[in-house]
């Protein structure tokens, strides 16, 4: 039996596993900070619900899931930033307020930068616990993006590109 064989959880880690899932660690808690800052600068319910929904059910599982798998193979972790206070939203200055659909597309650039990452670690991965641990949490990036999605839409918020309305008849 080679080092390779057996359960993944006892095979090693290569380097590119361990530098994508550092990298996604410190990515997860950055946007952990930001989005605590972004709740504080949010108005529109349906977006508070999300962001705080995405925080609770995504980020930290992600953050503590990575964080088991590294410390497991002797890979040290990088700080968490201290948790950000809520504030009233009114005592935020209007000039240096995020605009909700500010945050809004910038959630959205985070999944959509998140996924593209998640599958690129993914197709390198050679023990398939942490191909499945991504391609769970890419699962729920996925819902999430659909959810704040439908949110933008509902809001308003959508500035789509030239849409094709018309289409010719086809010729039979």
């Amino acid at each position: 039996m080679g080092v390779m064989s057996g359960n993944p959880q006892k095979e090693p880690m290569h380097y590119g596993e361990v530098y994508g899932l550092y990298t996604q660690l410190v990515t997860a808690k950055a946007a952990l900070d930001g989005y605590q800052v972004y709740y504080n600068h949010t108005g529109d319910k349906d977006l508070k619900d999300f962001i705080s929904g995405v925080i609770k059910n995504s980020i930290k599982p992600s953050i503590e899931e990575v964080e088991k798998v590294l410390l497991a193979n002797d890979v040290p972790i990088p700080p968490t930033p201290a948790e950000r206070p809520s504030v009233d939203i009114e005592q935020i200055p209007a000039g240096a307020r995020l605009q909700d659909a500010q945050v809004a597309y910038a959630i959205a650039r985070d999944i959509a930068a998140g996924l593209t990452a998640m599958s690129t670690l993914i197709g390198q991965c050679i023990r398939e616990d942490i191909a499945l641990m991504l391609t769970q949490q890419s699962a729920k990036a996925l819902k999430d993006g659909a959810a704040l999605l439908q949110i933008i839409k509902e809001k308003g918020w959508l500035v789509p590109p030239p849409l094709h309305m018309e289409t010719k008849n086809k010729v039979d």
